[in-house]
């Protein structure tokens, strides 16, 4: 018994030294160690190919970008001053993946507006030059899915979504973008491109970045619900039915305007003419007989 006593109080003696607590210590960072390795595997594989992924977006954007922006995307200015492709820092991946997947970048050629096309980069190559353009300077993330859809939704709050957004639309983008989303002529050569029909994660991309002559709505101009908002807005006017006839493309009073005094009027000035033209020939036989 004395012995088992004995045994005990040096254990115990041993447990209260120096270097007990660093040895706790040790074995603690190994079991921590062992158990990350073993249930994070795919986070160590995500931030490797995170590397990978800018780094094939530096070698895409130094081939077919860098001549308007810059090597390091700092943007270039002519020799008169004008500005030949802007600074893409702090644009954010959002602005790439808008940009690039329209098929608006690479430009043809400079000019004030940017056409949208068929992109020329796939899905992958686009990820990869937003992941490096973001790597530039903290921006605007691409938007995930959520943020735009308006899935589980009742139909009363679908409703009240598209109400909300229709009246934001009608405040801020009727100006340009006519009331029905079909865009308009604007100064300089520029014009606000037609949105009806656009995915809704490139309206939502548009709305964060402002491209082009379009200002820009940060989450602190709108918020991510009136975003979605906007958008369902522009949705539920491809389902809405054209109450008042021919549209002629939903482009405002001017074009309608036109129509009417060209079509409508004109044609009742021919009308009237021919009735006249019919009447007088009538007349006339009467007179001989």
């Amino acid at each position: 018994m004395r012995l088992l006593n004995r045994s005990a109080g040096q254990i115990s003696k041993h447990r209260r030294g120096p270097l007990a607590g660093l040895v706790v210590l040790l074995l603690g960072l190994l079991l921590t160690g062992g158990l990350y390795a073993a249930f994070a595997p795919a986070q160590a594989d995500e931030t490797i190919s995170s590397d990978e992924q800018i780094a094939q977006g530096r070698e895409l954007f130094l081939v077919s970008c860098s001549f308007c922006h810059g090597q390091n995307g700092e943007g270039v200015r002519t020799e008169n001053g004008n500005q030949l492709g802007p600074s893409l820092v702090g644009v954010g991946a959002a602005a790439v993946d808008f940009q690039v997947g329209t098929g608006r970048m690479p430009m043809a050629q400079p000019g004030a507006q940017a056409p949208q096309k068929t992109p020329t980069f796939t899905d992958e190559e686009i990820a990869a030059l937003g992941a490096y353009v973001a790597s530039l300077g903290p921006g605007p993330a691409i938007p995930d899915e959520s943020d735009y859809s308006l899935e589980g939704m009742s139909d009363e709050e679908r409703q009240a979504a598209i109400t909300r957004g229709g009246q934001i639309f009608l405040t801020n983008c009727t100006a340009c973008h006519n009331f029905e989303g079909s865009g308009g002529a604007m100064p300089r050569g520029g014009y606000a491109p037609k949105i009806r029909g656009v995915e809704p994660k490139y309206i939502y991309e548009a709305l964060l970045t402002g491209p082009q002559n379009m200002p820009s709505f940060g989450n602190g101009d709108l918020s991510p619900e009136e975003k979605r908002d906007v958008i369902a807005y522009l949705g539920s006017l491809e389902d809405s039915p054209n109450y008042g006839g021919f549209a002629l493309g939903g482009l405002g009073p001017v074009p309608e305007g036109l129509a009417a005094w060209v079509l409508g009027i004109g044609g009742l000035v021919g009308a009237a003419v021919w009735i006249a033209a019919h009447t007088t020939r009538t007349n006339k036989k009467k007179v001989d007989a």
